[in-house]
């Protein structure tokens, strides 16, 4: 048997151990991974022995915090309204506030929602599109090609086929055929956050570097605005006369959709981050921001009142008015808003927290 010298003794201690190491630091890193991919509160452990006095058999899952966001809001023609949350999804007798329904979904974090022109309900959500039947309430996923499966902004248009803006791009969709049409990955502005109509029947989409101008036939961009004041759009509404209100981090901007030109900027809401914007049957542009909602009279350029009674200041959607009722989604829930008095009740079924 060959003698080791000291040296080699030496030198094949220290393998062995950082070979410990490493061996230690790889079990520890498929745990930590591990726990980082699984989306659930249950701890995991090492192979090894649980820690003491713990039955893992009886490990008790925490209990996860509810969501309340009220994110989007529909009027079908049925008068009922679908209230997508982060909680999932409801439609509602806006005229008692019931609940007529509740339908379940693979995922509940929805952002937005339309109605095609035979009454199906299209709900977009951070894991893609899925369609409703309002008659069933059955709801089917739909597996289209999009550039992302973030579905950010949805939208009807006047032929009756379906928008869908993404974090990368836009689609259109033919509902009654369920094609997938095109896609418009190259998006100036890359994000599709918010989309509007003009009178001529034209798409406009808000995104991260200003509007761009869709020719919906060609499904083309035939216009764009930059250097907006604070170049993210983030909501969209075109009004009773046909101009075209943007909504920015900190500015609210009408704009002229037919040649592109900036009428004005409302300087009583200046610096405001507008999250919402809605035009009402009588003309009145709601406006919703992360620190209340406003009525603004478009015609007299004039402020019109703030509303009391929300259960958050962050406004994150407006519905179509119901007789004299507006209403409103939050960041803490639902409310609807007298029109008359400019006084919001919070809805007890979806919301938390108490007026603000």
């Amino acid at each position: 048997m060959p003698r080791l010298s000291v040296r080699s003794i030496y030198l094949s201690a220290i393998l062995v151990a950082v070979g410990g190491i490493f061996g230690q630091i790889g079990m520890n890193s498929s745990v930590l991974a591990q726990s980082t991919l699984r989306n659930d509160p249950t701890p995991l452990y090492p192979p090894t022995a649980p820690p003491p006095n713990v039955d893992p058999r009886r490990i008790q899952r925490r209990p996860l915090e509810t969501d309340y966001r009220v994110s989007a809001l529909q009027r079908d023609i049925n008068g009922n309204l679908w209230v997508g949350s982060w909680r999932g999804l409801a439609r509602l007798d806006p005229n008692t506030g019931s609940v007529l329904a509740r339908i379940s979904l693979a995922n509940f974090t929805i952002f937005a929602l339309a109605q095609d022109k035979v009454g199906r309900i299209w709900v977009g959500t951070y894991e893609g599109l899925q369609r409703v039947d309002p008659r069933t309430n059955e709801t089917t996923a739909q597996s289209y090609f999009f550039p992302s499966r973030k579905v950010l902004s949805l939208l009807i248009d006047k032929r009756g086929y379906l928008w869908v803006g993404g974090d990368r791009g836009l689609a259109l969709i033919s509902p009654d055929q369920g094609l997938l049409m095109t896609t418009l990955r190259d998006l100036p502005g890359v994000s599709a956050n918010a989309l509007s109509l003009d009178p001529e029947g034209q798409l406009w989409v808000g995104t991260l570097d200003g509007l761009v101008r869709v020719d919906t036939a060609s499904a083309f961009p035939i216009n764009r605005i930059k250097d907006l004041p604070g170049t993210t759009v983030q909501a969209l509404a075109t009004d009773l006369r046909g101009s075209l209100w943007v909504g920015t981090p900190n500015s609210l901007i009408e704009i002229d959709p037919i040649n592109g030109r900036v009428l004005r900027t409302v300087t009583e809401l200046d610096q405001r981050n507008i999250t919402a914007l809605h035009v009402d049957q009588l003309g009145s542009l709601w406006v919703g921001t992360d620190k209340g909602l406003f009525r603004y009279n478009p015609y007299r350029g004039t402020l019109l009142g703030e509303v009391t009674g929300l259960p958050a200041a962050r406004i994150l959607a407006i519905s179509a008015n119901t007789d004299d009722k507006l209403w409103v989604g939050t960041s803490e829930g639902l409310a609807w808003v007298d029109t008359m008095t400019g006084i919001a009740t919070p809805h007890q079924s979806f919301s938390r927290s108490t007026p603000e």
